[in-house]
């Protein structure tokens, strides 16, 4: 799942992006508010931060111009403008909630997680390959109940995969799902995470759950 953080406080913006990324999430961010608009021209995101208060581009007028495209991706605004009147107009504006700073980190990821589940349209799925499960509600990855050790990118590759039953899915998608924009990475790297996730995914199920290669294609997860 790829968000877009827009936040013009570099500090904490990296210190967000860091959380959320630990919490299996793939973050692109942007400080200033023409930025944000740019990559929000171009590109799709699952969720959007957004703080109000932003240089180039107030975080409302980057809000409206996003609704005004006709995305449906679901905004979390994210202010230090506190006031009722800010609340109601930022709602009213096309945000899907309003968190205003200072803030838990806690409760952060929990609204962010509130939010992908309704955009998805459920409020508790469990996928399943095999014996293989992922939890969207806790995003944890099992093996017939025993909790797999992946690194962000080994799960952000094994979620894109286990979220699509029975199809093939592109390396370029996979790269798109894993990277954000500003990472120095390219498609190879996504074949060293297929091969880790490969041994890691024998070792607990001794061949019983795969990732195919179909090539010219792309990889499926299969179970035998």
């Amino acid at each position: 799942m790829r968000i877009l953080l827009v936040e013009d406080h570099i500090e904490l913006s990296h210190w967000l992006a860091k959380a959320l990324r630990d919490a299996h999430l793939t973050v692109e961010t942007a400080q200033n508010g023409a930025d944000a608009d740019a990559l929000l021209h171009t590109q799709e995101y699952a969720l959007v931060i957004l703080d109000l208060s932003l240089p180039k581009m107030d975080g409302l007028e980057v809000l409206k111009r996003m609704r005004a495209r006709g995305s449906k991706a679901p905004v979390l605004i994210l202010t230090a403008r506190g006031g009722l009147n800010d609340r109601v107009h930022g709602l009213n504006s096309g945000a899907d909630d309003y968190l205003p700073k200072p803030f838990e980190l806690a409760e952060l990821e929990a609204r962010v997680k509130a939010l992908l589940r309704r955009a998805q349209g459920n409020e508790a799925v469990t996928l399943t390959c095999g014996a293989l499960s992922f939890d969207t509600v806790t995003r944890q990855f099992h093996y017939d109940g025993q909790a797999l050790s992946l690194t962000p990118r080994e799960y952000a590759v094994l979620e894109a995969l286990i979220s699509r039953p029975g199809q093939a899915v592109s390396k370029d998608k996979l790269f798109d799902e894993v990277f954000a924009l500003d990472d120095d990475a390219n498609l190879d790297a996504i074949e060293i995470y297929i091969h880790r996730l490969r041994k890691k995914l024998d070792s607990v199920s001794a061949g019983k759950v795969v990732i195919v290669t179909l090539r010219g294609i792309g990889y499926l997860l299969e179970a035998r």
